[in-house]
């Protein structure tokens, strides 16, 4: 056994660890301004009384989110949401709190440190104030070191062999953003030491060490680690700096040889979180696991789902889809009708799907004021279909609007009690303005922005997803034949709008972060500039209907605007529904969007890895970039009619780039594969750590499903002769750092992956495998009483029809708990073998 070592299995060649396990962590900074000051406050700095704090999170040492700068605050309120999908086998999620200075480096003010297994003790996620610890640089170790470990027998002794092969990933010690690693091993009262290898995260010692091993140590109860390998940074003046250990028994040793990469721990520490006297964070942590099993053992489960949208009973209600909603639960809703939509996307059955859903819901609503007002599964399906399919157009449409709004950050307000008299000086050069002036300019602004967003949105007939415009046609016409009556006329176009306009287009004016149209959340004036523009959109999106009910009489100035909108909007969405159903097509297999559609663009810095010798300055060239998911491509500009291409399925790595390889932060390389087998690198800087994140996680989920992606590759940059990274002089040596093609940022360009979605689905079928039970139990009881009324006379007919109905609905909740009982096996099945795997290996 290895006491505080664990043995790291490397990836094999073309796997991808994302498409094995699905792993998620959801987090959320949410310190809330009415909680006690005491409890989160955070210290205060001596020279100005106040800080700039901001939050870094890091999963494994690698920083993969930065939350904004909340400038002079010592209680920020972030609110800002990640979703990540990690491999399995990830370690500890890290948030830590900074001080931002403009001058100098920014202060660390303390940190959060989550392992994954704390996380995983809680099944339904944490939310709670966590205080904040300091942070101990003999804590702060990474990487992974490489072994082998044997024992040999000689002549009147025995002998301790230590091959200290090469580490990787360790942590920068030095200003250089490197360090100057050595090894140290001790054992039975010897220490010996590696050579010192300057200015390197990656070192290549290759050295044999060797212990003479006394018989009476050997025999010895082992009770504690007798071999310690720690890694130190040498350090010319002052103190060696700690990089990281790991400890083994000779028990462990003398029964077999210990070979592979090692993870580095820190020193065992009692960990203390000074008392709240550094403040405090108040997260939302979940992680989702799941063994995501092969495709054949999901086919079932599939295959019953879209029986219920290709063979539909005469009864709605007694599909295996019908008895899935009824199960449940509204808070796992979302979630089931996001799995549900990619499931149908998959299947190329989205629009089919969506409309088995809505005739279920406008069937059963007899209220139009009321239809698709709930969290029904078809409302939360709608909803997120849009968001699947529809970003690309979505960004299209309003992107350039808010950036617009975002740069002029204009005052606006037409609220006579928010009215801030001190802001309006900014206004005007003439000096303060009065109120009346105040909110005749603020009418100005919004009817110039809401002008430009309707301006925009009516034109984009063209550019809405064909899908996306087949699904609504579908849904006009279920409306439109449940309320044919003349009162409920616009019914039809309130269906539409208040999916397209009050689901979609508003929240995304409002929070345009959160539907990835800016990189920062907003600031407080231009936050409210967008509220009262998303007031007035779904003020249009509801037809008017609302206007003059409301308790916001002070937006009537809006109303002559919005009520000529009314009639464009009924104009746009007739045009949005006259399209060809046949010819619209839908989503292939792995595909969201149209190969062609941006996932994302914006400018960037970039640089071929020819011509290293050059000045840095010289050789990286700004250029326009644009990814979809057969190409990235770009050019000078947006404008420039020239573009260079590479085709997606030539990407064989994604990464990131040490600083020191360039002397420049927030780098990656973009490693393809041309066809006689050569590798070519691309370098690349962004302008901060959350493009770099961004821009990463999209062309790894682009390239997802490439067949030769690197397990391996350089961080660093091969120039003088060898590379930056491990010192290496032979520029085609294998990759000294392990690629991280599984860490994304979930969101709307996640690739369709039927087996982990049917997975989740599966998921909630488990937890509501009772409720399935009892409804079984329900329907053969109802069953069981009609067949003891049949003998009654003149209820033959109503009791055969009946009987049919409760047959129906008990095969299909047999045929959902048998399915569930299959993957269940298979479950444990593929867990023993795992056991027995890792009881072998072990042994």
């Amino acid at each position: 056994m290895t006491l505080g070592g664990e043995v790291l299995p490397e990836p094999s060649p073309g796997s991808c660890s994302a498409r094995l396990q699905c792993v998620r962590a959801l987090w959320e900074d949410l310190p809330p301004t009415s909680a006690p000051g005491n409890t989160a406050c955070l210290p205060s700095l001596p020279r100005s009384g106040s800080s700039d704090p901001y939050c870094i999170v890091k999963v494994d040492n690698e920083v993969v989110a930065r939350t904004a700068t909340v400038w002079k605050n010592l209680n920020p309120f972030w609110g800002e949401e990640y979703t990540l999908h990690l491999p399995l086998g990830f370690h500890s999620l890290t948030f830590y709190v900074l001080d931002e200075d403009t001058i100098g480096h920014d202060d660390v003010i303390g940190k959060i440190s989550l392992s994954k297994e704390q996380i995983s003790s809680h099944p339904r996620g944490i939310d709670s104030w966590i205080n904040l610890t300091r942070v101990d640089p003999n804590e702060e170790v990474q990487g992974e070191i490489r072994l082998e470990l044997w024992v040999l027998e000689e002549p009147h002794r025995r002998v301790l062999h230590c091959h200290v092969i090469e580490a990787r990933d360790l942590a920068p010690r030095d200003i250089s953003g490197t360090s100057d690693p050595f090894a140290r091993v001790s054992c039975n009262g010897q220490t010996l030491e590696t050579a010192i290898i300057k200015k390197t995260r990656f070192p290549h010692w290759d050295e044999v060490l060797e212990f003479d091993l006394e018989e009476r140590e050997l025999e010895k109860e082992t009770r504690g680690p007798l071999l310690s390998m720690e890694v130190w940074d040498w350090d010319m003046v002052g103190k060696n700096d700690f990089l990281g250990q790991v400890e083994f028994s000779l028990d462990t040793l003398q029964k077999s040889p210990v070979k592979g990469w090692f993870r580095l721990l820190p020193f065992p520490s009692a960990e203390e979180d000074a008392g709240g006297k550094l403040g405090a964070l108040r997260l939302k942590v979940r992680l989702a696991e799941d063994r995501i099993l092969p495709s054949m053992y999901y086919q079932p489960l599939i295959e019953l789902l879209v029986e219920s949208i290709l063979c539909p009973a005469e009864e709605e209600h007694v599909t295996p889809l019908a008895i899935l909603e009824e199960i449940s639960s509204v808070e796992s809703r979302q979630d089931v009708a996001m799995k549900l939509v990619k499931i149908f996307l998959g299947q190329g059955l989205a629009v089919p799907f969506l409309d088995y859903l809505n005739l279920r819901e406008v069937t059963r609503t007899t209220d139009p004021n009321t239809l698709f007002r709930s969290n029904s599964l078809a409302s939360k399906s709608m909803e997120q279909f849009m968001k699947v399919v529809g970003m690309p157009y979505l960004s299209e449409v309003l992107k350039p609007i808010i950036n617009r709004i975002f740069e002029e950050k204009k005052y606006v307000e037409l609220d006579p009690c928010k009215i801030e008299m001190n802001r309006t000086r900014r206004i005007s050069f003439k000096g303060s303005l009065s109120e009346a002036q105040v909110r005749e300019s603020s009418l100005e602004l919004l009817k110039g922005y809401l002008s430009d967003i309707m301006e925009s949105i009516i034109g984009s007939v063209e550019k809405c997803p064909p899908i996306m415009r087949v699904a609504f046609k579908h849904l006009h016409k279920r409306v439109e034949d449940q309320f044919p009556e003349a009162e409920h006329e616009d019914m039809k176009y309130i269906a539409i709008s208040g999916f397209l306009f009050l689901r979609f287009f508003a929240p995304a004016i409002l929070t345009p972060k959160l539907f990835n149209l800016r990189d920062q959340h907003a600031d407080p004036r231009t936050s409210r500039t967008l509220l009262l523009l998303a007031k007035a959109v779904q003020s249009i999106g509801n037809l008017g209907l609302q206007l003059g009910h409301g308790k916001e009489q002070w937006m009537a100035p809006l109303h002559p605007f919005i009520i000529p909108c009314v009639s464009h909007v009924k104009d746009f969405l007739d045009k949005l529904i006259d399209v060809d159903s046949e010819n619209a097509g839908e989503a292939q297999p792995r595909m969201l969007f149209h190969p062609s559609a941006t996932i994302k663009e914006g400018y960037l810095h970039k640089r071929k890895a020819e011509g290293l010798h050059l000045v840095t300055r010289f050789t990286f060239k700004k250029r326009y970039f644009w990814l979809s998911s057969e190409t990235l491509s770009y050019s000078k500009s947006p404008e420039w009619q020239v573009r260079s291409s590479i085709p997606i399925q030539r990407i064989c790595a994604v990464e990131r780039v040490d600083e020191n390889a360039f002397q420049q932060p927030h780098m990656m390389q973009i490693i393809t594969q041309d066809g006689e087998g050569q590798l070519h690198t691309m370098y690349i800087q962004c302008k901060n750590v959350n493009e770099l994140n961004q821009w990463l996680s999209a062309i790894r989920k682009a390239s997802i499903y490439n067949e030769r992606m690197l397990p391996s590759c350089h961080p660093g940059a091969f120039r003088g002769s060898r590379w930056t990274c491990c010192l290496q002089a032979d520029r085609t040596v294998h990759g000294c750092s392990r690629t991280h093609s599984a860490v994304t940022l979930g969101d709307w360009s996640d690739p369709l992956d039927p087996d982990a979605e049917a997975q989740m689905v599966y998921g909630q079928l488990l937890l509501a495998r009772d409720k399935l039970r009892e409804k079984y139990l329900e329907f053969s009881e109802a069953r069981l009483a009609l067949d003891q009324e049949e003998g009654q006379e003149g209820s033959y007919t109503r009791e055969d029809h009946e009987r049919s109905f409760q047959d129906r609905r008990m095969a299909a909740t047999a045929r959902l708990l048998d399915v569930i009982q299959d993957l269940e096996r298979a479950h444990s099945a593929f867990e023993r073998r795992e056991k027995e795997e890792a009881a072998t290996e072990s042994y």
